[in-house]
């Protein structure tokens, strides 16, 4: 197959949409309202589709990950956002160094696991 990809846009649940919606603009991502039940969310060519659907199992098992540019800087900006005190739920690990390069997590408010990570060059 001959074709070059354009972006890749998972899909994901919410427990609670509009709760769900509010975190994820607070977390800088821009919203585009598709329907009463789906909005697509970007930030820097990068998205996902955010539904008000809810299977915990799905739920508990979605991580998406996303490549920063340096994790330091993205973990001190994403602290100072102070999500943890304004969504219940949330859950921030900090930064831990492996063998390919550092990742922090962040747990979204219905549980979706996020890796924020900076490959080692070498």
């Amino acid at each position: 197959m001959k074709y070059k990809a354009k972006s890749i846009r998972p899909f994901i649940g919410a427990k609670d949409y509009e709760l769900s919606r509010n975190f994820y603009r607070d977390l800088g991502f821009q919203e585009i309202t598709l329907s009463s039940e789906m909005s697509y969310f970007n930030k820097d060519d990068l998205g996902f589709y955010l539904q008000n659907a809810y299977v915990k199992d799905w739920i508990d098992n979605t991580m998406v990950f996303i490549e920063v540019e340096n994790v330091k800087h993205f973990w001190n900006e994403l602290v100072a956002l102070e999500l943890t005190s304004k969504y219940e739920n949330i859950k921030l690990v900090p930064i831990r160094e492996l063998d390919w390069g550092k990742e922090c997590f962040l747990h979204d408010p219905s549980g979706i696991l996020w890796h924020f990570g900076e490959f080692t060059t070498k």
